[in-house]
């Protein structure tokens, strides 16, 4: 078995650590052990600052701008040797937010100005008040900084489709079946407003936090000091962190905003699950050709393959993620009375759910770069579709007043095939409409008949 760190991604159990790893390395800063255990560092140097500042807690003296510099400097310059720390001690204590505070008390033993205060890390808090607002600033944290702006950035790609291509003329499908033409860029310019409204969802769901003790009622902060407002406190230290305050919970904070959140997520993948099939699908027609590149190879007996993995590729990560996803928007919102285990293991996978979904959308984005648009086959396709004017020929004899309009194009037109131009002014030609309806018709063609199309994408 390989050794050597270069070759982990040949030894790693899961793909987004392995194959896919250079393209989810963004989100591991958020989502690893380590990004977990660096946030606990944070939410445990919160709660310990909000206490020094609270004239009502007797035993710890407001911090010097010096001891606060050096708190900020634990958060700030985590290393991975102060993670492989914690880790040892959790090996002792098999608890791993306890090791967190213990590794604190080392640190802060080591200052002489803090560590009188050393006593009062992770006072009244259960596990909980720690983990909450630990997996709440991951969450926050890739949100802005990771998964918000790759979606903007995915769906910008598309829109530059839609605007580049609002009047090439497209022959929609309907059933799978020729239908009314639309444009290339009507069809690109639907999922830009669909994603569009899944951004907004995204970015609206509250990352929310606690900091409210063993059952969420305060009882050992009332206990210890029943002077102080518990409430406001805590509430301080939320929102400081730049989380949004709940006040109703039980050990845990119910996890009700990230089934939200997830859920959003899942419906921008299944959006683009759609586009996914959609453009493979017009990859198959020849609406799209792909950019060859020499030294790759399509397959490995079919030397004249360029296939369309990319879209393959985000299909498949999108299923799986959004498996994972709407797994926990089901699971974490449930919890066994006051609390249960079982969220805590699921949260781990939230970063295994959110690099499926980074690397679906990644993945998307290079199968777009390497499209070119055939407008020349999608031409041909609507000159070998002129029945889709039956639609147009029995609406305008209708408006004419004629009667069986509709039964008239359906004889001519139904399950015929190939029928032709020449057919259609014939019929035209014989019908009872005046002359100037007759040249409005015969002047019409496939690719001409596209309503507002050309304008709904040009203004997305």
């Amino acid at each position: 078995m390989p050794s050597d760190s270069a070759d982990a991604a040949l030894t790693a159990l899961s793909p987004l650590d392995g194959r896919y790893a250079g393209k989810v390395a963004v989100l591991a800063e958020h989502f690893s052990e380590f990004g977990l255990i660096r946030n606990r560092v944070r939410a445990e140097i919160a709660w310990l600052t909000a206490l020094a500042d609270e004239p009502g807690v007797a035993g710890v003296a407001p911090f010097s701008a010096a001891s606060r510099a050096q708190l900020s400097e634990l958060v700030d310059g985590f290393s991975s040797a102060d993670a492989a720390r914690v880790k040892a001690i959790e090996r002792t204590t098999n608890h791993d937010v306890k090791a967190v505070e213990y590794w604190l008390h080392e640190r802060l033993a080591a200052l002489p100005d803090l560590a009188p205060a050393s006593g009062f890390t992770h006072f009244a808090c259960t596990s909980e008040d720690v983990n909450n607002l630990a997996h709440g600033l991951s969450l926050a944290a890739a949100r802005h900084d990771v998964l918000v702006p790759a979606l903007k950035a995915l769906t910008g790609d598309i829109q530059s489709l839609a605007h580049a291509h609002a009047s090439t003329p497209m022959l929609a499908r309907t059933h799978g079946q020729p239908a009314t033409p639309t444009t290339l860029g009507k069809e690109m310019a639907n999922f830009v407003a669909r994603l569009d409204r899944q951004i907004a969802a995204i970015e609206r769901v509250p990352i929310k936090g606690k900091c409210n003790g063993a059952v969420g009622n305060y009882n050992a902060h009332v206990l210890a000091y029943p002077d102080v407002d518990w409430e406001r406190l805590s509430a301080r230290v939320v929102t400081k962190l730049g989380l949004e305050f709940n006040p109703y919970t039980t050990q845990i904070e119910p996890h009700d905003y990230m089934a939200e959140l997830f859920d959003a997520l899942a419906r921008a993948n299944t959006i683009l699950l759609g586009f996914d099939r959609d453009v493979w699908g017009y990859v198959s027609l020849g609406y799209f050709r792909q950019k060859v590149q020499a030294a790759e190879v399509g397959s490995s007996t079919m030397p004249h393959k360029v296939n369309p993995i990319d879209f393959e590729n985000s299909e498949g990560n999108l299923g799986l993620a959004n498996a994972l996803l709407r797994h926990l928007s089901e699971k974490l919102p449930i919890s066994r009375w006051q609390r249960d285990l079982s969220d805590s293991t699921v949260l781990r996978s939230s970063g295994v759910a959110l690099g499926h979904t980074l690397l679906g959308w990644t993945t998307a984005r290079q199968g777009i770069a390497r499209l070119d648009v055939d407008a020349a086959a999608m031409a041909a396709d609507l000159d070998a579709n002129w029945d889709v004017l039956a639609e147009p020929l029995q609406i305008i004899m209708r408006r004419h007043g004629i009667a069986d309009a509709y039964e008239q194009l359906k004889a001519l037109t139904r399950g015929k095939g190939g029928v032709t131009r020449e057919a259609l002014h014939t019929f035209i030609d014989q019908s009872e409409l005046p002359s100037e309806a007759r040249a409005q018709l015969k002047a019409l063609t496939p690719a001409t008949y596209l309503g507002y199309a050309v304008e709904l994408a040009r203004r997305i």
